[in-house]
């Protein structure tokens, strides 16, 4: 399998040096010899519409393909992701769990590799020398827990999804108005060190191509209770207040192209919240907030404080994207009222967080 996994990235990187990607800095590609080994995380259900965006985006690094390991937990899909993984080389593996975070804590304890890369089927890495920079920048800064991906707009996604994930970076108004604003402690080249101020840590961090060092992981027992954010919190609180970023890259996040689609995954992020909620000692949204959360749930439908932020994100940053932030707000409310009623009738069935599973889809494939 290993060296069908090589083969398949290797076609696919070749392809992509070839035809060359606008924007981007391609480097050098790594000696292969001197490269540790990355293990991609990759969670899937029913994800076929847009898994193989994710996975050539991966297939496209310029890291070299023999030291990448592909781990697919996928969640017995119906349709043709087991293939598209296979097609790329990934190992699949037979995610039982009934909750979203079970998939990759299955994948982590298969993982052989000294980084560890989290990637969602909803995503794809910006550019080809990503993984390359994000691993010399963390081997680089022992100080840092892991390297954060920026969320850039893609011509394949709506305007929705560009204000959800380039604009509020963490894809909810309610959880926007939880974290505070990490601030940055300085930059060399292209690597920027971010941390948080004061003692908070009210901060989601860890998923959608965020990249971790495998002992760092096992330092917190992440392959025995991963819970997404949660690990990078643990990390925080023994000490590690500082993460990178590799400025101008990171992922496209195809979060969700609808406002529809948004209340519908807001419902099920609530569902799987209140399905863990005994099982998690701690929550980044416990970490000292700036408002608490039914201040931010109230500011969601009073309606002056969304019309607030829209004028002022439409004169910070030109963007006609902000004019979605007040239906957002709206449906984030309306998501949450709606997961904690369906949890309240429904939290014993074990197939109900793949039931809740909304369509995903890119804007080019939209009809």
């Amino acid at each position: 399998m290993r060296e069908l996994n090589a083969i398949a990235l290797q076609s696919c990187c070749g392809r992509a040096l070839s035809g060359g990607v606008e924007g981007s800095n391609l480097g050098v590609v790594s000696d292969a010899a001197e490269s540790p080994k990355v293990s991609v995380i990759l969670p899937t259900l029913n994800a076929a519409a847009i898994l193989e965006n994710c996975l050539a985006s991966i297939g496209r690094q310029t890291y070299p393909p023999e030291r990448i390991e592909i781990l697919m937990a996928d969640a017995h899909s119906k349709d043709a992701s087991r293939e598209i993984g296979r097609k790329y080389g990934a190992t699949i593996l037979d995610d039982h769990g009934r909750n979203m975070e079970e998939g990759k804590r299955l994948a982590l304890s298969h993982a052989t590799g000294e980084y560890v890369l989290f990637v969602d089927a909803d995503n794809e890495l910006t550019h080809p020398d990503y993984l390359e920079l994000a691993v010399k920048a963390l081997a680089a800064n022992p100080q840092a827990l892991g390297v954060e991906s920026y969320y850039l707009p893609s011509p394949k996604m709506s305007s929705f999804c560009a204000y959800l994930t380039h604009r509020l970076h963490i894809s909810d108004p309610i959880c926007w108005l939880l974290s505070v604003q990490p601030v940055l402690a300085g930059k060399e080249g292209e690597v920027e060190r971010w941390t948080l101020p004061g003692h908070s840590h009210a901060y989601p961090l860890g998923a959608n191509g965020f990249l971790f060092r495998k002992a760092d992981l096992e330092a917190v027992k992440a392959d025995e209770h991963f819970q997404d954010t949660h690990v990078a919190l643990h990390l925080m609180q023994k000490g590690k207040r500082e993460w990178l970023r590799i400025r101008g890259r990171g992922v496209h996040h195809y979060y969700v192209q609808t406002l529809w689609g948004f209340v519908q995954k807001r419902r099920r992020a609530t569902v799987h919240f209140l399905n863990v909620r005994h099982e998690v000692k701690a929550s980044w949204m416990h970490e000292k907030p700036p408002i608490p959360g039914w201040l931010a749930c109230l500011y969601c439908v009073t309606f002056a404080g969304p019309i607030y932020h829209t004028i002022l994100g439409l004169l910070r940053e030109r963007d006609p994207a902000w004019l979605w932030h007040l239906p957002a707000s709206l449906g984030s409310v309306l998501g949450v009222a709606w997961g904690w009623q369906t949890h309240f009738f429904r939290s014993k069935d074990d197939k109900l967080i793949a039931d809740l599973q909304p369509r995903q889809t890119l804007k080019q494939n939209d009809k």
